[in-house]
């Protein structure tokens, strides 16, 4: 029992993390915003300027606060609860006003939700007895009357103790940075970020303090604690250089969706395989932290996603000694988390198992699926309904940015391409909205949140956002049903053309490798070139990589020449290029079969 609790506890923090992230991920615009007219305009800024240095305040005391609470209600009662959230939380923002405390972003995360769910709960219980011609009146003046006195309540309690209660958490962060204390604050984010709880950390505490250093400092070293991209960063190199099998492989593509894209978990996997690789990235965030501490570097807002092109961007404002410090914070905690990696690999002798990597990434999904409250993903991706009737097809994701905005990308191009008036589009899953005529498309772990914010939708869940066959099969149904054609056989593949086959391509007559590929996969094939690239200069192979589309392979149509695409295209390249050897692999990035033909080669 005793475990049973302890996981409760962990699933429980995880689901606050979300519901705060949900409320502020949507409203990261009218942050940056913010943030830029404080670094340039507060008299402290870039270019002082007293007119409008008078927006900064009120954005910030009224503006932001009632977004993120009508977002909260929103995301509990749709724009009924936004609005009864919105107005109940305007009564804790005018004391903050009152008293000169601080802006009252906490007090609208509390307020906003509570808001909606009381007029929620409201309206199971007084709608069924309402007569008929009076639901206008009673809906508008009990969402009236419920915000009023949440508005007095929230005046009167809730505002004063957020307040008190924020202001001894500032006290105390000023302390820790005054003290170059603040980097400890690293031990706990890292590992957090790993387990999936850094958003109630990050949403909840981190981010409304920022913003109140941000008012008065014009920056804030807040906003880097956990957005920072060199811990991750520095776990990628080590396995890149050091690693072994599948995870050194797909390390050079990693670092790319990591570090300039912006998605951290592409590199959780990576530590869970290894579990010693948490006094690695523990290393190099407090390094960076302490880097940018020490430099009094910090972010006008918040960054999201985490790249190193956000993080400039929000950097920039406060002027080029300030992004060249946080540069610097980046660099050292890469170098330190990559230092410290790079000593556990080379003394690990198991990581010679190409199946860990994959079961890092199971684990990492049951646990990602722990944090929004879910079993491990058991659904079935079949799709069902009337399909004919699709006229809008919608990626949900945790926080509707990321993974499902590039997912959106990959079957919008697919649906332009096969001619379909479909729109394609990726938002929040607390966002979702409800209709015959939507596919709603999500990750296995969200499938069942799916399912309750839009149950008259047609829904397809999906193991990977970003590389999914269940996406020609989405387009050829689509075509069926509104053209009386496919694009591609929908009947299921064999097991010998669905799955990979090792290939017997010998490297010593190979005079070039070519990724062959369309308009729609320039991406997939410049990662797949990086990652055997690698391969190449870690065993010092000296074989030229390019990379052309489909039409252009005639000019490589010799048997010197190697041709490198997925499965899906196998046949594009029999027809262009068949004199070539080809090799058709499941992943450009993630396939074990470049690591084997280097060992072919060396056996000879």
């Amino acid at each position: 029992m005793q475990v049973k609790q302890k996981t409760s506890l962990k699933v429980k923090v995880q689901r606050l993390g979300t519901a705060l992230s949900s409320m502020v991920m949507p409203n990261i615009p009218a942050l940056i915003a913010w943030g830029v007219l404080t670094a340039f305009f507060i008299p402290a800024g870039f270019f002082p300027n007293k007119g409008f240095a008078h927006l900064v305040g009120p954005m910030l005391a009224y503006l932001i606060p009632l977004m993120i609470a009508y977002t909260g209600g929103k995301n509990i009662y749709e724009h009924r609860g936004g609005i009864v959230g919105a107005i109940g939380a305007f009564g804790a923002i005018q004391i903050a006003q009152d008293t000169q405390g601080i802006p009252m972003i906490l007090g609208a995360m509390i307020i906003g939700p509570l808001g909606a769910w009381l007029m929620k709960k409201f309206d199971e219980y007084v709608q069924p007895h309402i007569k008929a011609g009076f639901e206008m009146l009673v809906n508008n003046f009990s969402a009236g009357f419920v915000g009023f006195f949440l508005a007095l309540f929230s005046y009167k309690l809730i505002g004063p103790l957020v307040s008190l209660l924020t202001q001894v958490m500032a006290k105390g962060v000023d302390f820790l940075i005054a003290t170059h204390l603040i980097p400890l604050a690293n031990v706990f984010i890292e590992p957090a970020k790993i387990l999936f709880l850094n958003n109630a950390i990050n949403q909840g505490i981190l981010t409304p303090l920022g913003l109140e250093q941000a008012k008065t400092a014009g920056k804030s070293l807040l906003f880097l604690l956990e957005a920072n991209p060199g811990p991750g960063l520095g776990i990628l190199i080590a396995f890149m250089l050091f690693g072994k099998g599948s995870a050194k492989a797909t390390a050079p593509g990693a670092i790319l969706i990591q570090f300039i894209g912006g998605i951290h978990e592409i590199y959780f996997p990576y530590v869970m395989m290894k579990p010693a690789l948490f006094f690695a990235v523990i290393a190099g965030g407090v390094s960076g932290t302490l880097t940018n501490n020490i430099l009094g570097s910090g972010l006008v807002a918040p960054a999201s996603p985490g790249s190193i092109i956000s993080i400039t961007g929000v950097a920039a404002p406060a002027g080029l000694t300030n992004v060249l410090s946080v540069w610097a914070g980046v660099l050292v905690a890469a170098a330190v988390s990559f230092l410290v990696a790079a000593v556990i690999l080379k003394r690990d002798k198991s990581l010679v198992d190409d199946t860990q990597l994959v079961e890092a990434q199971a684990h990492m999904a049951d646990a990602k699926a722990v944090a929004k409250g879910q079993a491990a993903p058991t659904i079935s991706t079949t799709i069902t309904g009337n399909i004919g009737d699709i006229k809008h097809i919608i990626f949900a994701c945790d926080a509707g940015m990321g993974s499902s905005a590039m997912g959106a990308s990959i079957l919008r191009d697919k649906v332009k391409k096969a001619g379909l008036g479909i729109d394609v589009t990726n938002r929040a899953i607390s966002n979702l909205t409800d209709g015959a005529d939507t596919l709603v498309v999500t990750q296995e772990e969200l499938a069942d949140r799916a399912a309750t914010k839009a149950p008259s939708s047609i829904r397809v869940a999906v193991a990977n956002f970003l590389n999914s066959p269940k996406y020609d099969e989405i387009v050829n149904m689509l075509n069926e049903a509104n053209h009386g054609t496919t694009v591609t056989p929908v009947a299921k593949p064999t097991e010998a053309t669905k799955q990979e086959v090792d290939c017997d391509v010998d490297l010593n007559v190979i005079d070039e490798v070519v990724f062959a590929r369309d308009d729609n996969h320039i991406g997939s094939a410049t990662m797949g070139k990086a990652v055997l690239q690698a391969i190449f200069d870690k065993n010092d192979i000296h074989i030229p990589i390019s990379d052309v589309q489909f039409e252009a392979l005639g000019s490589y149509n010799a048997p010197n020449i190697m041709v490198v695409t997925t499965l899906d295209f196998a046949d594009n390249v029999a027809k262009y290029a068949p004199r070539a050897q080809n090799v058709a692999v499941s992943s450009l990035i993630t396939t074990t079969q470049y690591d084997k033909m280097v060992k072919r080669m060396q056996k000879k």
